[in-house]
């Protein structure tokens, strides 16, 4: 196709926002999974703090009300991950907690965005269980 004076062709108009479009999508990206990174960490923080400084009942009763919430949430897609977690909590160590979150996290973070979707679903079902039984004593 042929360039009439100074002006782009509509081949390059498009071409020019493919390429914009795809530069948001990447930043995008890397956003996304730098959070995600981040948010992995704290949780792993969180999970191995409650197991070293509460009680096994606690531990228990926590993994109990996140599943209790998350089936109300009609997450269905966390079957697994319940046996899983029952797995990890029977066995009741450090160890077998990490092993379980690395599976999850890794099945959860490589599937497609419906996967993405329930992970962060799951991600807040998480957080809203914890303020539950650890209410922040800032909060008004």
């Amino acid at each position: 196709m042929a360039q009439t004076g100074n002006q782009p062709t509509d081949w390059e108009k498009l071409w020019k926002q493919y390429t914009q479009s795809l530069d948001n999508w990447k930043q995008m990206f890397d956003s996304f999974q730098k959070a995600n990174s981040e948010m992995q960490k704290n949780f792993n923080h969180v999970m191995e703090k409650a197991f070293t400084e509460s009680s096994p009942d606690t531990v228990k009763q926590f993994g109990e009300n996140w599943q209790k919430a998350l089936n109300q949430a009609g997450v269905d897609a966390f079957k697994q991950f319940g046996e899983s977690f029952q797995k990890s909590m029977t066995e009741s160590n450090v160890e077998a907690w990490k092993q379980f979150a690395e599976n999850w996290q890794k099945t959860y973070s490589e599937s497609g965005m419906d996967q993405m979707k329930a992970y962060g679903e799951m991600m807040k079902k998480f957080a809203e269980t914890w303020d539950f039984m650890w209410p922040q004593k800032t909060k008004k």
